[in-house]
């Protein structure tokens, strides 16, 4: 079974604020996340073993935008 099995995901945007490396002004940006919510049941025809890993899997999230562009 393959991770996205056991989730669902979904975009959000939540502000940050960061400062620039270059010119080391502070400013808050839109910053894109991939949220992935745990099923409330594990996949039919899931193994023992992939009944295992959905018991011990959360909900996390993940960073989509890697590179931010400077405000200034």
């Amino acid at each position: 079974m393959n991770e996205r099995d056991f989730f669902d995901e979904r975009q959000e945007t939540k502000p940050a604020n960061y400062s620039c490396p270059h010119c080391r002004e502070r400013a808050d940006y839109q910053v894109r996340w991939l949220r992935r919510t745990k099923k409330q049941q594990p996949p039919r025809g899931a193994s023992e073993q992939d009944k295992a890993r959905f018991r011990s899997a959360r909900d996390y999230m993940v960073r989509v935008d890697d590179v931010l562009t400077c405000a200034r």
